[in-house]
């Protein structure tokens, strides 16, 4: 009987000759592996935001310290993306997977017992300690996870990033809510362990069924790739898209706290606007980034501007002069989330394409240095958002420091469409060129 691993170099073969639908048995233990990820990784990390920034102030962090908690983890996750990236090949894709996520569980776990430590400086260190471990482990199983995908998926990367981005969605569905009401009814420890276990008992599952991908180490580094002006300019978007979705973290359940007088539970399901337009979204776009790969940047473009509006009428922006109300700040995190999957379903395969372009090679050696690249741009803005999110909110207010964030944004977003334009029209002349000299040719015979 054959295991998955030893199919799998048959399966890759067959990819690259057969384009059709059918998907083969070590393709379908892949999604299944991936989407376990997802789902894993984003309930534990969206868990924290109903409670976690109100119960560390009781233990004596502060809005800044706690956004810097919520910061560390993108700054190690950053770190280890491009050095485990770099090094994919080498350590082993599966094996990095499967690594990872027994990192991540058993931090889950030991974050639940934070609680019971001294208040202060100690309650803060640990804090920062196991954020850090967790980021990790968290690094090496989604950038092993999205080389593994593009490389099953070579053709269909941006779908099958959509269709998995339902279960990072539904993740984030259930984490606030759930997290919520089981910190209200069982306390602090209950939500992290039992999450953690269960991240645990996905492990031997994943190591039975996710397929063993190898490849040849890649010869050009990451500082080849950010050469290339476009890769480099949609690193800056993506860093700054990330930014203001990483600001909410630390400083939204303190503003709806404060603002609306909502209970830790309800406080979850007001994260549902933004994680339900997501996840329902997401595929739509995968299926159009890879039936119409043109239209790619303009979605991202356009993305970007909608988060930078929806984050102005977030607070809403003092100069407005409207009065913040319930109902419109979920609207604007639906339309937050909405734009997320518009602007971040088509970046991956994005920047595949410009690599491959610009004289890469194919291979798991190259997905590994863009994956690596693009965990490390979203974890940089993850860094800045909660960090920033957090002094601006101590120093000035939500509303301002929303504003701040989607003002930067919008700013980013005119830089990548003043570029985009530019790259249209030098194609056009280009091609314009190219038929004056080819009907010259034409014509000099007769």
């Amino acid at each position: 009987m054959e295991s998955p691993g030893d199919e799998v170099s048959d399966d890759q073969n067959e990819n690259s000759r057969d384009n059709s639908q059918k998907w083969t048995k070590s393709q379908i233990f892949t999604l299944i592996s991936a989407a376990s990820l997802n789902f894993s990784s984003m309930i534990c990390y969206s868990i924290l935001g109903p409670f976690f920034p109100t119960e560390a102030e009781k233990k004596g962090a502060t809005p800044s310290i706690v956004g810097m908690i919520f910061g560390c983890f993108a700054l190690f996750n950053l770190l280890f993306s491009l050095i485990l990236g770099k090094y994919i090949v080498q350590i082993g894709a599966k094996f990095m997977f499967l690594t990872g996520l027994s990192v991540s569980g058993w931090c889950t776990i030991l974050f639940g017992i934070l609680d019971k430590v001294p208040d202060g400086p100690i309650f803060i260190t640990l804090c920062f300690i196991i954020r850090s471990m967790d980021a990790m482990g968290f690094s090496a199983s989604i950038t092993s996870s999205f080389s593994i995908l593009a490389t099953a998926f070579p053709n269909n990367v941006a779908t099958i990033m959509g269709l998995l981005e339902v279960f990072s969605g539904l993740g984030l569905i259930l984490g606030p809510p759930i997290g919520g009401f089981l910190y209200q009814t069982f306390g602090y420890e209950v939500p992290f362990i039992a999450l953690g276990c269960i991240i645990l008992l996905m492990v031997p599952l994943n190591m039975c069924v996710l397929p063993t991908y190898e490849g040849i180490a890649s010869k050009e580094s990451f500082w080849k790739l950010l050469t290339i002006p476009k890769i480099a300019l949609v690193c800056m978007l993506i860093c700054s898209i990330s930014s203001c979705i990483g600001f909410l973290d630390p400083t939204m359940s303190l503003f709806v706290t404060e603002k609306f007088k909502l209970q830790p539970g309800y406080v979850g399901l007001v994260f549902l606007g933004f994680a339900m337009s997501y996840a329902l979204s997401s595929p739509l776009f995968g299926y159009l980034s890879d039936k119409i790969p043109r239209i790619r940047k303009w979605l991202m473009l356009i993305g970007s501007w909608l988060i930078a509006f929806s984050f102005l009428f977030l607070g809403p922006a003092p100069f407005f002069h409207i009065k913040c109300q319930l109902w419109m700040f979920v609207l604007m995190l639906v339309i937050s989330g909405f734009s997320l999957s518009l602007s971040g379903i088509p970046v991956f395969p994005e920047i595949i394409t410009s690599a491959y372009e610009n004289g890469f090679e194919e291979g798991l050696g190259t997905l590994g240095l863009v994956s690596g690249m693009f965990g490390a741009s979203w974890c940089l803005g993850s860094f800045v958002g909660p960090t920033l999110g957090g002094y601006l909110y101590d120093k000035l207010n939500f509303e301002w420091a929303a504003t701040i964030q989607g003002g930067v944004l919008f700013i980013f977003g005119m830089l990548m469409g003043l570029y985009l334009i530019v790259e249209t029209m030098r194609k056009r002349r280009s091609y314009s060129g190219t038929s004056t000299d080819e009907e010259r040719a034409l014509l000099i015979p007769n």
